[in-house]
């Protein structure tokens, strides 16, 4: 992985860590736990799927979706 996809990737997390913290109103730690041990998260990672590369919007809804049902859609 190279730096600029790891910036992408680093600064996508934030974003959703911070939408975490908004909506949900969890502590910083669980809204790092959250995302981190989130499906999402593990898609994120695989270059393959190009999520890393989307916006942190169209990602939240998936997360959101993931947090509320359970799973990852």
């Amino acid at each position: 992985m190279n730096n600029e996809t790891k910036f992408l990737i680093d600064s996508l997390t934030k974003n959703l860590v911070l939408r975490v913290i908004k909506e949900f109103k969890l502590s910083i730690k669980e809204s790092l736990d959250a995302v981190y041990n989130s499906q999402l998260y593990d898609k994120i990672l695989d270059l393959e799927t190009g999520l890393y590369f989307q916006s942190a919007g169209y990602n939240y809804q998936l997360l959101r979706k993931e947090l509320l049902e359970g799973k990852f859609a």
